[in-house]
């Protein structure tokens, strides 16, 4: 009951310290998903297509998350006013990989987008929102 009072949905994922590591793996998919859906949208404009029209496609579809619809219409905004910063997400992405190594297992696409979101905290970037990092890939891109 105390739960129901923080929380829309509460579900139980298993004993004590297991919804510690829902919430890491929340983390992955959000920090993997925010880097692809910037770089998708930057891919698609530098291509020729209007990103705010690819967004829109890609909604209904199997594409479509919360991501999308919320950090992606940021990203199009050019809104980075800090929400969640990307100091906060690489620190997250660092968890995971951490949790990863001590479990002995390698998860290649978490190592690689753990190594973006240092590389664009290492540049600079790492105040902004977690949207911000398609001003790292237009930074790293010279746009």
């Amino acid at each position: 009951p105390a739960f129901n009072a923080m929380a829309a949905r509460v579900t139980h994922v298993g004993p004590v310290g297991c919804g510690q590591l829902a919430k890491t793996a929340n983390q992955m998919i959000v920090g993997t998903t925010v880097g692809i859906v910037a770089e998708a949208l930057f891919l698609a404009q530098q291509a020729g297509a209007e990103p705010e029209r690819v967004r829109a496609a890609l909604m209904g579809g199997f594409a479509d998350s919360k991501i999308l619809q919320i950090h992606g219409q940021r990203m199009i905004d050019e809104a980075f006013s800090p929400g969640a910063r990307a100091t906060t997400q690489l620190k997250d992405m660092q968890q995971a990989s951490s949790l990863a190594q001590q479990q002995e297992v390698d998860l290649p696409l978490l190592s690689r987008s753990t190594a973006q979101w240092q590389a664009m905290v290492e540049a600079g970037q790492g105040e902004l929102d977690q949207a911000g990092y398609l001003a790292w890939v237009k930074q790293l891109n010279q746009q």
